[in-house]
């Protein structure tokens, strides 16, 4: 216990610090004790929600709706408080080197009237939009699908396949489900596509198999026209809860496994399938999980057993990673690479054709869109669910649409 002291007390100043620069700039331009004090009791409560479900989680029950609430009413009231916190900061910084120039000058320098009301008018006004952000991103955004699509060109495409639709899905983490209506609505979006194959890339729970049971007949209604397949990711192996004993894990891992079949796809754990068409064929290849530093149960040499290097092969690997530091060059020519796992952090900001950033591209290369090296296609889905934080802020919700042609 010892060893949490001295971090548990620089969390506290920190903690104080935020929340006396953030209480300053409601002083500063409001008279108001309500509008004083009333932040101030939010924050608070959301702290002590926060270290309530902190003092009483569980590895045992694993990341739980309330956690993931918690940890999203943290997150909502602390970031735009950073936004305040570097305003009047810098401004309180600017104040000292107004007066260190004065003490070495020996003259006086004052600043600008009114100036602190400005600041803190102009904080509180850039902090209202994250803060919104947030708010809108856990009430809706997290619901808010978006269908992308691509057209992706290959010369070895076999002259069956030209126009041959893939719908993509990723992630779905039923643990963190709490609207039945608006899933529906996810699923029926999916099922306008009506493109010839769905694949769904890994994570279909946070961690128990029975996160499923409320959501098998919505999911069961996935319709594709020539089948479904799909994989494991990192989180269906229960690895991130603590088990009563190593049996416990081992059939729950089994109960996840059999889900797939409940809702109509076929599993490929290091496996594959001809997909076949007007006497011609293509290779679908399906890893199990390979990430880098962490669960590398993927064998993409079983995997591709039976099958040619000529063949035009699609693989399944729910870890980008997977993509970079095995996949990309390998002999075999694995042309496109379908993938999940970022979630793009579920917060970032996207505006097609000027920006794509999130906090996510400094953990994975690839991690959110479409990328090509070496002639080879990787597209990393932004997932259809959400996890650990409830909501998604600038990076939503994704159905990829893929059109294969020949050329």
């Amino acid at each position: 216990m010892s060893r949490w002291i001295f971090p548990l007390i620089i969390l506290a100043i920190l903690i104080v610090s935020v929340e006396i620069y953030t209480f300053q700039a409601f002083k500063t331009i409001s008279k108001s004790k309500i509008v004083r004090y009333s932040f101030l009791l939010i924050s608070v409560a959301v702290y002590i929600n926060f270290f309530a479900n902190i003092l009483t989680y569980s590895r045992s029950d694993g990341q739980t709706p309330q956690f993931q609430m918690a940890m999203g009413l943290l997150l909502t009231v602390s970031i735009p408080k950073l936004v305040i916190i570097i305003l009047l900061f810098g401004e309180d910084a600017y104040r000292w080197i107004l007066k260190l120039i004065s003490a070495i000058s020996g003259g006086e320098t004052k600043p600008l009237a009114g100036r602190r009301k400005f600041i803190s008018q102009l904080a509180l006004g850039l902090a209202a939009i994250p803060f919104a952000s947030f708010i809108y991103g856990i009430i809706q955004g997290k619901y808010n699908y978006k269908v992308i699509k691509y057209q992706l060109s290959f010369k070895d495409l076999p002259d069956a396949f030209d126009g041959y639709t893939i719908t993509q899905i990723s992630d779905i983490h039923s643990g963190s489900f709490t609207n039945k209506e608006k899933i529906q609505y996810g699923v029926d979006l999916i099922n306008q596509q009506k493109s010839d194959l769905m694949l769904f890339t890994g994570d279909i729970v946070n961690n128990q198999a029975s996160e499923m049971d409320n959501w098998i007949d919505v999911f069961a209604q996935l319709e594709a026209k020539e089948g479904k397949y799909s994989i494991l990711g990192n989180h269906d192996y229960g690895d991130y809860m603590d088990w009563a004993n190593p049996q416990d894990k081992i059939d729950n891992f089994k109960k996840v496994k059999d889900i797939h079949q409940k809702i109509g796809f076929d599993l490929l754990c290091n496996e594959n399938r001809y997909i076949e068409k007007n006497g011609q064929k293509i290779a679908l290849v399906g890893v199990e999980n390979w990430g880098k530093g962490f669960n590398q149960a993927g064998d993409l040499q079983k995997a591709s057993k039976g099958i040619n290097q000529k063949d035009f092969k699609i693989l399944m690997s729910h870890d980008p990673s997977h993509w970079e530091m095995k996949v990309k060059q390998d002999d075999f020519n694995y042309h496109l690479t379908l993938s999940g796992h970022t979630h793009g952090l579920q917060m970032g900001i996207e505006i097609p054709g000027w920006i794509k950033w999130s906090p996510s591209k400094f953990v994975y290369k690839q991690w959110a869109g479409l990328y090509k090296e070496f002639g080879r296609y990787v597209n990393v889905n932004r997932g259809f669910g959400y996890h650990a934080f409830p909501g998604r802020v600038g990076i939503w919700p994704e159905i990829t649409v893929i059109e294969l042609k020949k050329g």
